[in-house]
């Protein structure tokens, strides 16, 4: 059986360890940013209807000032994103299961929508109308100790991350690569032994995905 390198920042990265370990793993932890609060301003939530969150760690990591946004309602890519809008207060307008295009595609364009994201983030490219709000930021940690990738199945949570992974494995034959979406497939580049997309964007679909793979695929 393949073991299992799990690359997000905390607190996500203990998260995802746990149900690793729920699925008979043994996890390898290395993450390779560090999530950081940012100084932001809320705007006026009159000049919008509705908040676009694609990401849970906008909740966790924006500070106090996210209340003033409460009046406007969410639309959310994943479900662990809605659960962080949800306990951070807000309410639920919609729940993306693919990637932010996929949800923009079902809101009316005349919807006036405030994105709160990360530092290092990709504008949508629907034709909405979309004002970005960095609350947070993912700082590459300089050097993450990465370990040999040989017989591993790596778990890639997003773009960012699929990108510092190839930009960090230039011996990359040997691995399996589980990534959250079809974008962060993409942006792991090539030569790898073999890359397989989760179902759903979500952690649990990811991790189920790298447990089928680790139980399927011996080490070479």
């Amino acid at each position: 059986m393949r073991r299992l390198l799990l690359l997000r920042p905390e607190p996500g990265l203990s998260l995802s360890a746990a149900r690793a370990s729920d699925l008979g793993l043994d996890p390898i932890l290395t993450p390779l940013f560090a999530v950081q609060a940012v100084g932001w301003t809320a705007p006026d939530p009159a000049g919008f209807d509705a908040l676009l969150v694609t990401s849970a760690n906008a909740m966790r990591h924006a500070g106090p000032q996210i209340a003033k946004l409460t009046p406007l309602s969410v639309h959310a890519v994943g479900e662990a994103t809605a659960t962080a809008a949800r306990e951070a207060g807000f309410q639920i307008a919609s729940v993306g299961n693919g990637d932010v295009d996929a949800l923009l595609a079902g809101l009316p364009r005349s919807q006036r929508l405030l994105h709160l994201t990360g530092g290092d983030h990709r504008d949508p490219a629907s034709r909405h109308i979309v004002e970005s709000l960095p609350v947070y930021r993912a700082a590459a940690i300089p050097d993450p100790h990465l370990p040999s990738l040989t017989g591993l199945v790596a778990a890639v949570h997003s773009p960012r991350a699929g990108a510092r992974l190839a930009d960090l494995a230039p011996d990359r034959g040997d691995t399996i690569i589980a990534a959250i979406s079809s974008a962060a497939a993409t942006a792991c580049g090539g030569r790898w032994q073999q890359i397989a997309i989760a179902e759903l964007p979500d952690d649990v679909c990811l991790l189920a995905l790298a447990a089928r793979l680790c139980h399927t695929f011996d080490p070479e």
